[in-house]
């Protein structure tokens, strides 16, 4: 007797998994179709400009959620990365508007900038040190700088907005050089990267090792607390990085603002993208896909006359989907 349905012999299409074909290529295809019903109902939407708006908004969040991505892979998750990015957002200009320099603009910047992300991924580094030391749980050790982080950065700038107009900082985010701007540069050399990394690499596979089953891990010998301390450094690193960007593009730096909700947003493209939330396997490209799904949806949307609120409901559905279809790809 066979499961297989009565038009055909084989079993092939009662062994077709659906749920493991959606959970693999679903934002692939949504991605693809928000294109094509983009093209052919949205004005304006095949133009340079439209891709500008669209890629500056999304590469910040991909940047983020390319560190997210290996936190989630082992199990983890980092909560702080929106305050981490303000710590980062309100030193930098600290550093490069200080007349300790002498004038000396182009030292103050990089300075600043080395300063600043140093000091984003020293943050990680703390939470993967809470994680991996005192096993408190990622979601809790990471609240800590997600509440004090904030309050951190309102302390170096005393709330105050840090208005600045320095092109040689600015470049990180307004640049464009071969027309192409620079944090879609810094995108794309950091996916490329990422998932080299992840997919070839012995530290990559003590990441889904740790995320997969941390106590057959250590008995295989992977140095699972090295592996959490890693990947919230790097998870630290990012969200400096795009800290930085942030500020760059609106020249000015607000620490109640800046990165505010990013941690978020970042979880979502992971979900969306089809890395599972519980560790184990991840997929930066994915990220990247996840991402710009949710940006491409939000942006047609806005372009046809839907109000933002109702966007932010639709966004939520399609976070919930996703994890729906991860759920049923493991049961």
């Amino acid at each position: 007797m066979t499961d297989a349905p009565p038009w055909r012999s084989d079993g092939a299409l009662a062994n077709f998994d659906v749920f493991g074909f959606l959970a693999r290529y679903g934002t692939l295809i949504a991605l693809l179709l928000l294109v094509v019903f983009n093209l052919a109902f949205t004005r304006n939407f095949a133009t340079l400009q439209t891709l500008n708006v669209n890629l500056t908004q999304v590469c910040t969040i991909v940047i983020v959620a390319v560190g997210m991505t290996l936190v989630i892979a082992t199990g983890g998750i980092d909560l702080s990365v929106g305050s981490i990015m303000a710590i980062a957002g309100a030193l930098a200009p600290l550093i490069f508007l200080s007349p300790i320099f002498d004038g000396n603009v182009a030292v103050a910047v990089a300075v600043a900038m080395v300063s600043a992300i140093l000091v984003a991924t020293l943050c990680g580094l703390f939470n993967g040190w809470l994680v991996a030391q005192f096993r408190i749980q990622p979601i809790v050790a990471t609240l800590v700088l997600f509440i004090a982080g904030r309050g951190i950065a309102q302390a170096l700038t005393n709330s105050n907005l840090q208005v600045f107009r320095v092109p040689e900082f600015q470049w990180i985010g307004l640049g464009r050089p071969l027309g192409l701007p620079v944090q879609v540069i810094i995108m794309v050399v950091l996916v490329a990267f990422a998932a080299w990394m992840l997919r070839r690499t012995r530290f990559g596979r003590s990441i889904l090792a740790t995320g997969g089953n941390e106590r057959a891990a250590e008995l295989a010998g992977v140095a699972v607390n090295r592996t959490k301390l890693a990947v919230y450094a790097i998870s630290g690193f990012c969200a400096g990085i795009a800290g930085l960007v942030v500020i760059a593009i609106n020249s000015a730096s607000d620490a109640n603002l800046v990165g505010l909700g990013m941690e978020l947003d970042a979880i979502a493209a992971v979900a969306v993208g089809g890395t599972l939330l519980v560790g184990g396997r991840a997929t930066i490209v994915g990220t990247l896909l996840g991402a710009l799904t949710i940006q491409l949806v939000r942006y047609t949307l806005l372009a046809n006359g839907v109000p933002d609120a109702a966007a932010l409901i639709v966004k939520a559905g399609i976070i919930a989907l996703a994890v729906w279809l991860q759920q049923q790809r493991r049961t």
